[in-house]
């Protein structure tokens, strides 16, 4: 089963969102832009700008805690430019 970190962004917050699914990304998606609670539930109009795909869930949530632990927009600007 895949797994996937994956890095969302709006332009009305003009924020990153990371995060991990074991669901496919458009899906995931469709999730966050749709009326929940949460941190993505300020806007609806995420984007995803950035996915790695990994074996497990484990893999995914580490890889997730990796990016959100360096707390840095340089960072992800950096893995999203490729």
């Amino acid at each position: 089963m895949n797994c996937y970190t994956y890095i969302l962004y709006s332009k009305l917050l003009d924020k990153y969102h990371v995060g991990y699914t074991n669901i496919l990304i458009e899906e995931r998606l469709k999730k966050h832009n749709t009326n929940h609670k949460g941190f993505t539930s300020k806007a609806n109009d995420w984007v995803v700008v950035y996915v790695e795909v990994f074996d497990s869930k484990n893999e995914a949530y580490a890889r997730e805690r990796e990016i959100k632990a360096k707390k840095s927009r340089k960072y992800i600007e950096k893995l999203i430019a490729g």
